[in-house]
């Protein structure tokens, strides 16, 4: 059984450490990287009608080539606890200003921001800083598909009002197709154990209401939205190195 952990261990200790012993201070190589990070944004458009900043963590992987051009995907998970559209539950508060659940009870309803995202991104790394020519500044753009909406928790209690196909009133449900842009500065170690990532991004969602109606305003929602998501991400990237050529061959 040591044996197996053992062997089992082997590849994640390659992929962790894959240049032990080599050094690409000189060298110019392709590479895979898997990141991931964080970023506190703040919106603007209609976003910033419904929700305040919120957090976003990302994953995401891409290939760079030794020119630098580097293509991949990202995926990131939105979420927050300031909700700013007013009004949302007026029709399920009565007239001393609470809720109340199936039993009589006051509920306790909290809400949320809610959402992800879905990139497929391209970009170009510019050696101009950094300790080797694979770190440097990292401009990436791309497309793809932004979801958000606002979450109705009402903790343990039941309120008939918030539950099953009703809640989908409330919710404002949004997605649409999206777009990104990104720039900053992607740090590869010489010995592969250092490997960060910092920058700004803009995010812009051209997105539609996937709920026809909401029960708080009793409006049908017909108008397109823009929302967009500015913030500083910060991630630790894990590079997959191919092995770097020297130049010396030996038969």
């Amino acid at each position: 059984m040591a044996l197996l952990r053992a062997l089992l261990f082997l590849p994640v200790f390659w992929v962790a450490f894959p240049l032990f012993g080599q050094s690409i201070r000189d060298t110019t190589i392709s590479l895979v990287a898997v990141q991931l990070s964080y970023a506190q944004q703040f919106p603007g458009g209609d976003m910033a009608d419904r929700f305040g900043t919120n957090s976003n963590i990302g994953v995401g992987a891409f290939n760079k080539w030794a020119s630098g051009y580097l293509l991949g995907a990202e995926g990131s998970f939105l979420f927050g606890n300031k909700v700013v559209e007013p009004g949302i539950l007026r029709n399920v508060i009565n007239s001393e200003g609470q809720i109340v659940d199936v039993d009589g009870e006051q509920a306790d309803v909290f809400l949320y921001e809610r959402g992800w995202t879905a990139f497929a991104v391209a970009g170009k790394l510019l050696p101009v800083i950094g300790p080797n020519p694979n770190s440097g500044l990292l401009l990436k753009v791309g497309g793809g598909y932004m979801r958000h909406k606002v979450r109705v928790q009402t903790q343990k209690n039941v309120v008939p009002q918030l539950e099953d196909e009703y809640l989908e009133g409330y919710d404002r449900l949004s997605a649409g197709p999206a777009a990104l842009a990104y720039i900053g500065y992607q740090h590869f170690g010489n010995k592969g154990r250092i490997n960060f990532h910092l920058g700004v991004e803009v995010m812009a969602g051209f997105t539609n209401a996937l709920r026809s109606f909401n029960f708080d305003t009793e409006q049908f929602n017909t108008n397109d939205r823009v929302d967009l998501l500015t913030g500083i991400r910060v991630g630790w990237s894990l590079p997959i190195y191919r092995k770097v050529d020297t130049g010396i061959h030996y038969y």
